[in-house]
């Protein structure tokens, strides 16, 4: 594995989200000298906070999975989870709701979720969800070590026997075919193949490969912090702080000081920071141009969908809502068709609702409730673009609220006391290439070795973590992300002690 050229002793991690976090935890076990440099007041990043009247709306992720990955982090300072952040399994994870009226509780437990299947859609579904948990669990064990929580230096590290595994497991054949070996009801398999959206890529042709997704949140659980997801990178914050970093918040980064191929400092709107290696965590085009280097591709970076997400604090609930509830619309290959292809918005929508307030009600104030309603969208290079947007949020939000009360949320509208909507133009405001918070796509043509590399050429000692490079999209992927750009600074060697990291 390469790593940064020349000396490493002092780091400055630009951006304070999941992935910066997680590179200053690991960089810090490993005995470095840490500051991270945030423009904004609070950690979080893209995990961000937004208080109003009393509502705490969560501004980014909503699904936490994969758990042991923010344990390892806290770990890397010699620090327990546990002691820094609750977290609360989500039972069930998921309640899917079908334009059919059908609905159905998706548990993680194995014998609940094959009752619920057999309850759902028969017998012989059961049995078949009984071998796709299998198979899932398989393609998971196969896929992490070698593929997801990897560096890659060239195609050529591929090449290993767990290749020729993930081969033989279908992980090069197509997502919705290989479900479908497993379940022949639709709608089940909606439920383990919508994942794929998120990584920019409809099911039919996705790499059965991104199943892995669909395991974690189906097989591995389904998690929420207590006091809401900001509460994951305020405790990553403060178990960093406490080992050691300097974490400098409204500090703006302006350009990277240089001297020839190294950068020497990160100079912000408050002053410079030098430093002998530099992670930087935001979005691809922010961070090449700090940079001043954009690598060369044969093809021209594909983009997932973005989404219009309208943040809405009631006065009421309605009982049919879970934690999560995924609402399908009846179309879905015409869904995909629009999201990716057309570039329109969606005619018979999909959409995510969570109501984080059915596990925290701290969140709200007494007897209110908050709805998170996410709805994927085109992302500008091939959808309505920012100038469009400004004119048509206002009409969109209220067609989607119209959607949602004819599905049974009944009163909607008038129930909402505070909200905030937002769309692709607040996400292209942040720096997010084509106006989507969801990066790069994962076609086979950017996934892995080929995705954006965490070293840049023109740089001996840079380093860059998010969902715009290495494993991708997603909070347990950006957690790894930054773990990743860490490992390219220490060779990956960590010293971890019962206190704070010594060198």
């Amino acid at each position: 594995m390469r790593t940064v050229e020349g000396p490493t002793s002092r780091v400055v991690v630009v951006g304070a989200g999941l992935s910066g976090l997680s590179a200053a935890l690991h960089l810090l076990g490993a005995g470095r000298e840490v500051t991270v440099v945030e423009r904004a007041a609070h950690p979080g990043g893209r995990a961000g906070l937004l208080e109003r009247g009393g509502y705490r709306f969560d501004t980014g992720p909503t699904v936490l999975t994969m758990p042991d990955l923010v344990a390892e982090a806290f770990a890397a300072v010699g620090r327990e989870l546990g002691d820094h952040l609750e977290l609360l399994p989500l039972h069930p994870a998921y309640r899917a709701r079908f334009a059919d009226g059908s609905a159905l509780d998706v548990h993680t437990g194995a014998e609940e979720m094959e009752a619920e299947v057999a309850r759902f859609a028969g017998a012989r579904e059961a049995i078949g969800y009984r071998r796709l948990r299998a198979w899932l669990t398989r393609l998971h064990q196969v896929q992490t070590r070698r593929f997801i929580d990897a560096n890659f230096d060239s195609p050529l590290d591929l090449l290993t026997p767990d290749l020729a595994r993930l081969a033989a497991l279908g992980g090069f054949g197509r997502l919705d075919a290989r479900i479908g070996r497993f379940l022949s009801d639709e709608r089940l398999r909606r439920v383990f193949s919508f994942q794929s959206l998120y990584a920019g890529v409809p099911p039919a042709r996705a790499l059965a490969a991104y199943a892995v997704i669909a395991y974690m949140d189906t097989v591995a659980g389904v998690f929420f912090p207590r006091g809401g997801m900001h509460a994951l990178p305020r405790a990553m914050a403060a178990a960093a702080a406490d080992a050691g970093a300097d974490i400098r918040y409204g500090h703006d980064v302006t350009r990277l000081e240089r001297s020839g191929d190294r950068v020497t400092a990160v100079v912000t709107d408050q002053g410079r920071v030098p430093c002998d290696t530099v992670v930087l965590t935001p979005d691809l085009p922010v961070a090449y141009r700090l940079l001043g280097h954009r690598p060369r591709r044969p093809l021209q970076l594909r983009h997932s969908p973005s989404a219009v997400v309208l943040h809405a604090g009631t006065d009421r609930t309605w009982p049919g809502l879970g934690h999560h509830t995924i609402s399908f619309g009846a179309a879905w290959k015409e869904t995909f068709r629009e999201l990716t292809g057309t570039g329109r918005l969606m005619s018979d929508p999909s959409l995510l609702i969570t109501r984080p307030t059915a596990t925290d009600p701290s969140l709200a104030p007494p007897g209110r409730h908050l709805h998170y309603v996410l709805a994927p969208c085109p992302n500008t290079d091939i959808g309505p673009g920012t100038a469009e947007w400004h004119g048509l949020a206002p009409r969109y939000r209220d067609r989607l609220l119209r959607e949602l009360e004819g599905r049974g949320l009944d009163g909607l509208a008038a129930a909402i006391e505070e909200e905030c909507l937002v769309t692709p133009v607040h996400w292209t405001a942040q720096g997010h290439a084509a106006g989507t918070p969801f990066s790069a796509a994962h076609t086979f043509a950017q996934t892995g070795p080929f995705r954006p590399r965490n070293l840049v050429r023109g740089t001996v000692n840079a380093v860059l973590a998010g969902c715009g490079t290495t494993p991708g999209v997603g909070v347990p992927t950006v957690l790894i992300s930054g773990k990743l750009a860490a490992a390219r600074v220490t060779g990956g060697r960590q010293v971890r002690t019962a206190g704070r990291p010594r060198p």
